[in-house]
């Protein structure tokens, strides 16, 4: 079994210890081959028929099974001086064919909303640590826009949002060593966790940064939020690259940096009364942006300083941050298939899909810090019959003696994976890499059978054994 699953298992407690065992067997076989069946990445009949009776068991809950990860994800964290807690939500449809039921044609489906909303902790340098918070519902008949008006935040998905805050601040009362910032998209722009900051104690309470979505009042003040950042002082300028995508191409943009302390005027709540709140903007703003394009804007309300041109750019490269989430969702959907999984009860989907949100984890991880961390050895992430195999593999020479740096095992394991490192590419992304890990345990388990047969033919021959050698 391999090392990372053992120490992401460590601390499970799911009431019996040879569902603690299993636990890390199942993470270790569906991590090796993510993007297979759970029967093919079991590896037979027998243990997958084990797999799904663990997912039907009824102490392997969603929260049961992400609890261990969260213990060694708090260890990660605590190694790390800043830790940026990017919360998002993302759909995760179940969509039903009636036809085999009875009640219409194959071409009718039924669709049920779903949605996943975890808090992932990164590092400024984008090395994914884990995952420190999750909810998944299914989501109620939409109710009309009144009625949510009359809704307290506890009654709402927004919810979540405030949760995800708590929940750090939370963490930031167990690591004093370590700075916790959440950042939030602008579905995060909910009033109730500025206010909610403010009730916390100094030493106790994570700080925030989230993307600006409504245009507030200011207190005593006739113009609104976004006037007040136009009209500040600029402070310099940051260059941001934009990534090229199928309808747009990449470059790079010039934004011009403002900030203000503000005092926001608070939202009538029905039942309830809210409190002013001061807290600081940074406005970042493409100003000349190219011919028939649509120039970046990013307002950024946070409780972090921003007064110097340092303190600001902080801000904006910390908030860029957060885009790794949507790296990780796309790793949990389109390398983990998890829109694929054919489990027939929520009860018996979410502790499986609780198992590879620990794998979507591990592919980023690995992949930013080989990244980040080039030049430290390659047996932090990979057993020695792993780099040796993918060695052996790439290189068609004996592996050395001494291990490789894990930047050269990470090259050759994305290299396995379709990346062909021409002098302009970008650097991998993570499909080249769980493809490659995929690739690389057929490779382990190859040289695996190999060796049982040669170290089974080692000793004096009889002419059939010397013919099935050579067969060999």
């Amino acid at each position: 079994m391999c090392d990372w699953a053992k120490e992401e298992a460590k601390t499970a407690d799911l009431g019996d210890e040879r569902l603690n065992n299993r636990f890390a067997i199942i993470l270790e076989q569906l991590g090796s081959k993510p993007q297979l069946s759970i029967p093919t990445a079991c590896g037979g009949w027998s243990e997958a028929i084990a797999a799904y009776r663990f997912f039907n068991n009824a102490k392997t809950t969603f929260e049961q099974i992400l609890k261990p990860h969260y213990d060694a994800t708090v260890a990660r964290m605590k190694m790390a001086p800043v830790v940026l807690l990017a919360q998002d939500t993302t759909a995760n449809d179940e969509i039903s064919t009636l036809g085999p039921k009875g009640l219409g044609t194959l071409k009718n489906t039924k669709k049920k909303e779903c949605r996943l909303h975890p808090t992932v902790a990164f590092t400024p340098e984008k090395i994914c640590l884990g995952i420190v918070n999750a909810t998944y519902w299914q989501r109620d008949k939409k109710s009309p826009r009144k009625e949510r008006g009359e809704k307290g935040i506890d009654e709402k998905e927004s919810g979540v949002w405030l949760e995800s805050f708590q929940a750090s601040c939370a963490l930031q009362s167990q690591l004093p060593d370590s700075l916790l910032v959440n950042i939030s998209d602008r579905e995060g722009d909910i009033y109730e966790i500025f206010n909610d900051y403010s009730d916390y104690q100094v030493q106790v309470r994570a700080e925030f940064i989230v993307r600006a979505a409504q245009d507030r009042r200011l207190s005593n003040s006739k113009i609104k939020l976004f006037e007040q950042l136009e009209q500040s002082e600029k402070l310099g300028e940051v260059q941001v690259e934009i990534k090229g995508r199928p309808n747009r191409l990449g470059r790079v943009a010039t934004l011009t940096l403002r900030s203000a302390t503000v005092t926001l005027r608070p939202p009538y709540r029905d039942g309830y009364k809210l409190e002013e709140v001061t807290l600081n903007a940074v406005l970042a703003k493409e100003e000349s942006p190219p011919a028939d394009t649509e120039g970046l804007e990013w307002l950024l309300l946070t409780s972090l300083p921003v007064s110097t041109f340092e303190q600001a750019s902080t801000v904006i490269e910390w908030y860029g941050v957060r885009w790794c989430i949507e790296i990780y969702f796309h790793v949990l959907k389109s390398g983990c298939q998890i829109e694929e999984l054919q489990l027939s009860t929520i009860d018996r989907y979410l502790p499986c899909l609780a198992i590879y949100m620990i794998i979507a984890w591990r592919v980023l991880f690995t992949l930013m810090l080989g990244r980040n961390c080039p030049e430290i050895g390659c047996e932090v992430l990979f057993e020695k019959e792993e780099w040796q195999a993918v060695y052996i593999v790439v290189k068609r020479l004996p592996p050395p003696a001494t291990p490789p740096s894990l930047g050269e095992i990470v090259s050759m394991v994305v290299s396995l994976g379709g990346y062909l490192a021409r002098k302009h590419d970008s650097p991998p992304g993570p499909k080249a890499l769980w493809i490659g890990l995929q690739r690389l345990r057929d490779f382990v388990i190859t040289l695996d059978a190999k060796r049982v047969v040669d170290e089974s033919y080692s000793g004096p021959l009889s002419q059939d054994k010397k013919r099935v050698s050579l067969r060999w």
